[in-house]
């Protein structure tokens, strides 16, 4: 272990949201350029392997993986991002009247997170879009339900903190009443920690859609997901196109890895006592 040079920081920060910005721009641009029909097959072009015209080659059925895997971060992230949002407003919203309600109302909503939390969160899943069709709204309201627990918990915790300090007593003695204190005090000093819940949370949503799509629970087959295409491709593999799986399983993996480092930065910023002293 060595002391951490101040520039290292810095700098995989940068690379970390200069990736996100990257990830975001493809799939945002992309889709103007190319229109993908979801359903149309080439046969002609089936299994081709990585080549300039088709970088990361072709599937069993002749479809542009590159293309594919693009609509299909997309998808992975616009899921990811919503159903995050979701979760921690759920969260937060619980959090919040738990540790500013106390009492009896905090002690039977913290028994409601003990109970989630004593769930599977993949079965729970699976559960829940199995009641369904497969579609994005139901990841979305999977993935919500199953991950908001952690949010309602930071929450409660924090308000429970600012409940002591002296500008909320200063508050209660000069006559400011629970909304006004909670609106006024405590929400503006949770946002850091609704941030960082929400930075947190996307890869958990990612992985939880692709699991789910992998499956074939999550997202309808024929929409290009990158969960999809993993579960597509695995059939390839048998006959050596390694292709159709790998580049959207790594396309999982580097956004994952990015927000996992801007999440650091933001929890960084937002209580600097946390920055490590140290590095491997």
């Amino acid at each position: 272990m060595t002391p951490a040079q101040p520039g290292r920081p810095a700098r995989r920060h940068r690379f970390a949201l200069g990736t996100l910005a990257v990830l975001v721009l493809v799939v945002v641009l992309v889709p103007l350029i190319v229109r993908l029909d979801q359903q149309l097959v080439n046969l002609r072009a089936a299994g081709l392997p990585p080549s300039p015209g088709h970088p990361f080659g072709t599937d069993e059925v002749g479809r542009d993986v590159l293309v594919r895997s693009i609509y299909g971060l997309r998808v992975s992230l616009l899921v990811g991002l919503v159903a995050a949002v979701a979760g921690v407003t759920i969260g937060g919203l619980v959090g919040l009247v738990a540790g500013a309600a106390g009492g009896l109302a905090d002690r039977v909503l913290m028994r409601v997170v003990d109970g989630f939390n004593s769930l599977p969160h993949l079965l729970f899943g699976i559960f829940i879009v199995a009641l369904s069709a497969p579609s994005p709204a139901a990841v979305i309201v999977s993935v919500a339900v199953t991950h908001w627990t952690t949010a309602a918990r930071i929450v409660r915790s924090e308000v429970l903190s600012l409940r002591g300090r002296p500008f909320v007593d200063a508050a209660i003695s000069g006559g400011s009443g629970r909304l006004r204190i909670v609106v006024r005090h405590f929400l503006p000093n949770l946002a850091p920690q609704l941030l960082l819940s929400t930075v947190l949370m996307i890869p958990h949503a990612i992985w939880h859609e692709t699991a789910l799509s992998f499956l074939g629970l999550g997202l309808p087959p024929h929409l290009a997901s990158l969960g999809n295409m993993i579960n597509d491709g695995q059939r390839s593999l048998l006959a050596g196109d390694w292709w159709s799986s790998l580049f959207p399983g790594l396309l999982i993996l580097v956004p994952t890895l990015a927000v996992s480092a801007l999440a650091q930065y933001v929890r960084d910023r937002a209580n600097p006592r946390w920055r490590s002293e140290l590095v491997l």
